[in-house]
């Protein structure tokens, strides 16, 4: 199983979920953040004061899949997100050891 995290645009949302469930994904996480990268800060000019906004909004979605829909979900993040500018965001794979259902007590994939 594979944890894919990815940081992506705001406006990106809607259109990234719709493609997982797509593909096959029934569910994710999805949070509201903020960070700062390449694409750096900026300024904005308040009642004649410039404040400096060091950290930009984005969002951050995690899912666990199975390691045979892992790359498809990567790819889908990843074709849909793109937009060919400087903060289109990152996506990070890492292996999930196990899984447990609260509810069930199922494990493995069959608890994803």
């Amino acid at each position: 199983m594979k944890k894919i995290e990815a940081i992506i645009k705001p406006f990106k949302l809607d259109e990234v979920k719709e493609k997982l469930q797509a593909v096959g994904v029934s569910g994710i996480t999805v949070l509201e953040a903020k960070g700062v990268g390449r694409q750096k800060g900026h300024t904005e000019l308040y009642r004649g004061a410039e404040y400096v906004i060091d950290f930009l909004p984005k969002i951050k979605i995690e899912l666990v899949t199975t390691d045979l829909l892992a790359p498809d979900v990567v790819r889908v993040i990843q074709e849909t997100s793109h937009t060919g500018k400087i903060g289109d965001g990152k996506i990070f794979i890492t292996t999930i050891d196990d899984v447990v259902r609260i509810r069930t007590g199922e494990t493995g994939e069959e608890a994803i």
